[in-house]
């Protein structure tokens, strides 16, 4: 049995190996890694969905007008779009991630949020009390400060 599918069995493995990144790490700058390597399991999704082979781009030239002779440009030109739209989130989530680490001095997003709920008690309110690691992770903050 011979599989004709590769590229589509390659991006839902990057999927898979994105989604599980960025929901099992801690640190932010590799839940953002995770997020684009699911943005690029999508992108090689859809090429690969897009591609027929035999077939070549949609410029026309040599004067074949035949639909048949070409791709269709709609993956090409929402893989393209995607593509500046995601470099653009990860510059934010970046950004975001230094102003984070300059404030608190940590990329673990359990330690910023202790940070933040010891510093906003009244503001937020995500849990009533905070677990055993939150306050070891508190104390350990206030320590060292």
């Amino acid at each position: 049995m011979r599989l004709g599918n590769y590229y589509e069995i390659a991006a839902m493995v990057l999927f898979g190996i994105g989604f599980i990144t960025l929901l099992l790490q801690r640190n932010l700058i590799k839940k953002i890694i995770g997020f684009s390597i699911m943005d690029n399991a999508i992108y090689l999704f859809l090429a690969a969905k897009g591609y027929i082979e035999g077939r070549k781009a949609p410029i026309v030239t040599d004067g074949v007008t035949s639909m048949e002779a070409y791709i269709n440009p709609i993956p090409a030109g929402l893989v393209l779009t995607g593509i500046v739209v995601s470099v653009s989130v990860t510059a934010v989530m970046l950004a975001l991630t230094v102003r984070l680490y300059r404030r608190y001095h940590t990329l673990d997003i359990d330690e910023i949020m202790v940070l933040v709920r010891r510093e906003h008690p009244d503001e937020i309110v995500t849990r009533k009390a905070a677990t055993p690691e939150e306050k070891a992770l508190t104390e350990g903050k206030e320590e060292r400060q």
